[in-house]
């Protein structure tokens, strides 16, 4: 256990030499709890003599589907208000009689409803709220529902609309009183963040317009469009919180506490439901690069540089966060510190 927490120690180290990030958090453990931890370089290259802290709040970027959207439709599908396999026209009137109607919840979570590639939200429908859902609502598919594996930022979107028409929430709301509070996440919340925890927020990308660092205030874009608060990006969080939604995630039944969804939800989740159809997929989780099913390790991404993993099989969890979108949107040099810190946490 020493031998493999001293490499990874050793390879986070480095990538912070290597200005791949100015700093990261980790953390690996099971249902019990966390067995590892640790921190490595700065806060902020601005301000040298501010290391990075366990208690460092992150921009978790795309961990925003899995924290706010994933678990609120689980929530719901565990409450009896979402039938996955139902087209959403038949219950849902904004897209009955759009191309939208005839995909299902579960075509979004695997990202196989054809719906389009990329969001591109202010230039396909400008820069207000309402005129932006009805047109993502309205849009034409990219591919019939259900034919290929592609990726896109919009099902999560949807969703997000989804989760907030059956519940009569806003999607915030939802996620906080159905899975944050009840496990105790009191530090995740969509942002921009009030200024106490905006001031332990680690700095992303470069605002062209300030030329200042992003710090507090969503990186995405369609976030700070839509007030920070969307099925996309928005979230921020901090470590223990990972490690704590992660833990319950393992196993329900030994928390004191309850979220709105259970095992059954993770259970189907972490389960390839793509078929044939390549690049395999669960709900809204995918298999770690370099594993095989057989592995059993799950993991999502999100583009500042954070990135949790989860095995049901192993009975294990990680969580690895960074800011490397302070220097870069290149994702390649972040990948291969990923897998090799995946291989390393996954050892213990």
């Amino acid at each position: 256990m020493t031998y493999d927490r001293d490499r990874i120690e050793a390879l986070l180290d480095q990538g912070v030499r290597d200005k791949m990030y100015p700093g990261a958090v980790w953390a690996t453990g099971d249902a019990t709890g966390t067995l590892a931890q640790g921190t490595t370089g700065v806060l902020d290259p601005d301000e040298p003599d501010v290391p990075m802290r366990t208690d460092t709040v992150f921009d978790a970027a795309s961990l925003t589907k899995i924290l706010a959207v994933w678990s609120s439709i689980g929530t719901l599908w565990e409450d009896g208000a979402l039938d996955l396999d139902q087209p959403l026209g038949s219950f849902w009137q904004e897209v009955a009689r759009h191309p939208l109607g005839a995909v299902t919840a579960r075509q979004l979570l695997t990202h196989t409803a054809g719906v389009p590639l990329r969001a591109q939200l202010k230039n396909l429908y400008g820069t207000n709220p309402h005129e932006i859902r009805r047109g993502v609502l309205q849009e034409q598919l990219h591919r019939t529902p259900g034919g290929a594996v592609e990726y896109t930022d919009r099902a999560a979107l949807i969703l997000g609309y989804l989760a907030e028409h059956l519940s009569g929430q806003p999607l915030d709301q939802l996620a906080t009183t159905r899975t944050w509070h009840p496990l105790g996440m009191t530090s995740t919340r969509f942002g921009p963040l009030p200024a106490d925890l905006a001031a332990r927020c680690a700095p992303t990308e470069l605002d062209q317009d300030t030329d200042t660092h992003l710090k507090g205030v969503p990186h995405d874009f369609s976030a700070r469009l839509l007030g920070g608060v969307c099925g996309i990006a928005g979230v921020f969080t901090v470590l223990d919180d990972l490690a704590t939604f992660l833990q319950y995630m393992l196993d329900p039944a030994a928390s004191h506490v309850r979220a709105g969804f259970g095992s059954e939800w993770t259970t189907r989740s972490l389960t390839i439901g793509t078929g044939e159809l390549q690049p395999a997929r669960g709900l809204f989780w995918h298999p770690a690069p370099g594993t095989t099913t057989e592995d059993d390790v799950w993991v999502h991404y999100g583009f500042t540089g954070t990135g949790i993993w989860i095995s049901p099989t192993k009975g294990r969890w990680a969580v690895l966060l960074t800011n490397k979108l302070y220097y870069t949107r290149d994702r390649e040099p972040l990948n291969g510190v990923r897998n090799a810190f995946r291989k390393l946490a996954f050892t213990f």
